[in-house]
């Protein structure tokens, strides 16, 4: 009897600059195919291999830019586990809950919803099951099912929302997640006025809560005072003070200040009945903001705050001089996704590090066609590394952060 071997794939470590890292089962490491040795003929291992990916990403990322993006996905908010503790949850982990809730309190399932929805159904286990795709669907059918159904549906549906937002509650613990150092190591390359910009599709605190704690101050789109409130002209706005003992207008611009553009709402936005969008600590929202955007239309994305933000979003892409690096960020949202590559395309002065712990499968439509770019040879990396890690390609001493 024949035994059918399995042969397992590379890892890809970094890809772009015409240059293809990749990690082998069997611990060897190939550079665009060609095996990888030292100057004594010996395979390098890891810690030379991964010496020589940082340099090739110093050089690509160590260029003057005027402006930075921070695009932080998922991925982003997980932590790798020590002992215990473990701070984020994959989509994988988020459906999981969902679905281990509802069938706990004896409520439609997924698949129930999908069926009620006209949406057609994997099984939530798949890899290529869409969470957001499906709340988008779910929410765009609740004016549309039957009435015998409404109920559980509606029931359910609220639920959903509940358990994201339980699960997405998550504090910022600086000894697992490293999302300061990074906003540090960012912030301290941009020239005032200019300053980073953070966008998130996550809608946890976590990176309000690591600027916060280092002394930063957030431009987030709402007012500054006690009732904050959302109004698109906050993000023209900077902090200054006057320069004393000087006979002139010449203003100081505060280092340490950032934006935030939370693209898919978050846990501290509340809309009030007149339509006005408030922020206000996670414990006094009752019903938080949080746009689950589907594959084919966003509508939802057109509407008071989003299209604000998406639209500022998008303005920064099209500036010269401007570094994205997006970390733990799919490209499975479509209405991203395109900004990005039509940015990628029209703009010469935008270059883009696409950060994963997993740039070896992703098979969405979003990721391939950046993979298209970088091959074209636009400006386009991609590198294995999660947030915790990407300080170690950034081009800079971080032991200092």
């Amino acid at each position: 009897m024949k035994v059918k071997t399995v042969t397992q794939s590379p890892e890809v470590l970094f890809n772009g600059l015409g240059k293809k890292y990749e990690e082998f089962p069997s611990g060897e490491f190939k550079l665009n195919g060609q095996l990888l040795q030292d100057e004594n003929g010996e395979n390098m291992n890891s810690e030379a291999v991964i010496s020589q990916i940082e340099q090739d990403t110093a050089h690509f990322v160590g260029r003057q830019f005027a402006q930075i993006v921070l695009l932080a996905g998922a991925g982003s908010s997980i932590s790798g586990k020590t002992g215990a503790k473990r701070v984020g949850r994959s989509m994988k982990d988020l459906t999981l809950e969902i679905e281990n809730v509802l069938n706990k309190e004896k409520l439609l399932n997924l698949k129930a919803l999908a069926s009620l929805s006209k949406y057609p159904f994997l099984d939530y286990t798949s890899k290529d099951f869409n969470l957001e795709d499906l709340m988008s669907r779910i929410e765009r059918a609740q004016e549309y099912v039957a009435d015998e159904d409404k109920a559980n549906f509606e029931v359910a549906y609220t639920r959903i929302h509940k358990v994201i937002q339980e699960a997405t509650a998550y504090d910022y613990d600086s000894t697992l997640l490293h999302h300061d150092r990074i906003i540090k190591m960012l912030s301290d390359r941009v020239v005032a006025p200019n300053k980073l910009t953070v966008a998130t599709t996550n809608y946890d605190t976590l990176i309000e809560q690591a600027s916060i704690a280092q002394g930063y101050s957030i431009i987030d789109g709402f007012s500054y005072d006690s009732d904050p409130r959302f109004d698109a002209d906050n993000f023209e706005w900077n902090l200054v003070r006057d320069i004393p003992n000087l006979a002139t207008s010449e203003l100081e611009y505060k280092k340490q200040v950032i934006n935030l553009i939370k693209l898919h709402g978050s846990l501290t936005w509340e809309r009030s009945g007149d339509g006005t969008v408030h922020r206000l600590t996670k414990s006094a929202v009752d019903k938080p903001l949080m746009i689950f955007p589907s594959s084919d239309k966003y509508m939802q994305s057109y509407t008071e705050p989003y299209f604000d933000l998406f639209s500022k979003f998008q303005e920064l892409l099209s500036r010269p001089k401007t570094l994205l690096i997006s970390n733990g960020f799919s490209f499975g949202d479509n209405h991203i996704s395109q900004m990005v590559h039509h940015a990628i395309m029209h703009n010469g002065g935008l270059s883009v590090m696409i950060t994963d712990n997993n740039i070896t499968s992703q098979s969405n439509p979003g990721w391939e066609s950046l993979e298209k770019l970088m091959s074209a040879r636009y400006p386009v990396i991609f590198v294995k590394a999660t947030m915790n890690t990407l300080s170690d390609f950034l081009g800079v001493d971080y032991s200092e952060y």
